[in-house]
């Protein structure tokens, strides 16, 4: 796919144009969001019905079995290991993200006992930061975030456990993956690594990489709908000292016999809590499926094609507006989005919604622009930045009602 070409010209040679037509995609958007949430595909609605009118309005609860809900997190962790380069035994479907970066970083302190200290990276995901935060503090360990350029240095024989985004949330910057696990290894650290932005995405081999722990959402790229559970993986020679700190019910060894005692589960089945939830898990079942037609491969290369014409048509057509790249010019080094900065990046982006092409805003000057090319057209691409040179060139930003913000931006 040579960006010689017309954008027409590359959608009609694109070998996953014909993955578009399983999404349900409003008529008159151009969707650039899918790496904060996925479209609807087309095949969950009529899931979803069947699951809502037989499964549980008519099965009830004989379809923990009948409908097998009970052994979703399994299945669908299974589903999602080739996608992160795992074994199906080790990944697993439950909880937020939050969640599961809450049990991950708990069980990789006690897998890697005597060190007491977690390094991560300033401007990580907030959440991510949260979580670690409050980990510290409940449990006397030290907290060194760094900015990016120094986070390898700081890992030293004091390091427990080491926690990154792979692809940066703001910026879509990539961490290589392996070369920092492997340096990690080198001084008894372990890794934890935040997929939340690569999965489904951009190639990820945790087996090859010899990592340790990753966690992803089922929301992004993986189109499971809003609020989908999170997956989480650990390496299997981890698991059977694997200890989690939420110990309820379904992760033990034996769920329905209702022990007073606690019991691990002998697999990674341990790391679940709570009962699995059934319809969310059920949304994420259907766009897993989804990802699983494309070669990654293929989905890598035409997230870089994407993202270079996107780059490169801005460079042409939106000159002297102010706007700066935000993400790596080399596209080896940024996951499947662009980011751009602009002083009235909240204006801005509003504007652009409202004339039919969805990107999103983050603070403090950030205008996102995501790339899933399981749906992304080059058409899209193309007709983004000649809305954006409108927005610019007519000054519709300036109106009151893009000035006000929501809650959710």
């Amino acid at each position: 796919m040579k960006q010689t070409m017309s954008p027409t010209q590359l959608d009609q040679q694109d070998p996953l144009r014909d993955l578009r037509d399983q999404f349900d995609l409003p008529a008159g958007v151009i969707y650039l969001n899918g790496n904060s949430l996925g479209p609807l595909p087309k095949a969950t609605k009529e899931r979803m019905r069947l699951a809502v009118e037989k499964e549980w309005g008519e099965g009830l609860i004989r379809s923990w079995n009948s409908a097998d809900w009970v052994n979703l997190p399994q299945r669908l962790g299974a589903m999602i290991a080739p996608l992160i380069g795992a074994q199906a035994d080790e990944v697993i479907v439950a909880d937020s993200t939050s969640v599961n970066l809450f049990k991950l970083i708990h069980a990789g302190l006690k897998l890697n006992p005597g060190r007491n200290k977690l390094v991560t990276e300033l401007g990580n995901f907030p959440t991510d930061l949260y979580v670690l935060q409050g980990v510290a503090r409940d449990n006397d360990v030290e907290l060194c975030a760094l900015e990016r350029e120094s986070v390898i240095d700081a890992i030293d024989e004091q390091t427990a456990l080491v926690v990154l985004t792979q692809v940066h949330y703001k910026s879509g910057e990539m961490f290589d993956l392996a070369a920092v696990t492997r340096r990690a290894h080198e001084r008894g650290a372990l890794v934890l690594w935040d997929l939340s932005h690569s999965v489904g995405a951009v190639p990820v081999d945790l087996n090859l990489a010899e990592a340790d722990l990753a966690v992803g959402c089922g929301y992004k790229y993986l189109n499971g709908g809003p609020g989908a559970p999170s997956f989480l993986y650990v390496a299997r020679h981890h698991q059977q000292r694997f200890e989690q700190p939420l110990t309820g019910w379904f992760g033990h060894a034996s769920p329905f016999a209702m022990s007073d005692e606690y019991e691990p589960a002998a697999d990674l089945s341990r790391a679940l809590c709570g009962t699995p939830a059934v319809l969310g898990c059920i949304a994420l079942e259907e766009g897993v499926r989804l990802s699983q037609q494309a070669q990654m491969s293929l989905v890598r290369q035409k997230s870089i094609a994407l993202s270079e014409l996107f780059i490169k048509l801005v460079n042409e057509r939106i000159e002297g507006y102010g706007f700066e790249l935000a993400s790596p010019v080399d596209a080896q080094k940024r996951g499947s989005q662009v980011s751009l900065q602009h002083p009235e990046a909240y204006a801005v982006m509003q504007a652009l919604i409202a004339q039919g092409v969805i990107g999103d805003f983050r603070a403090p000057n950030i205008l996102r622009f995501g790339f899933a090319p399981l749906y992304t057209r080059f058409f899209d691409v193309e007709r983004a930045v000649d809305t954006l040179l409108e927005v610019m060139r007519d000054e519709l930003w300036r109106d009151p009602r893009f000035q006000k913000r929501a809650k959710v931006t």
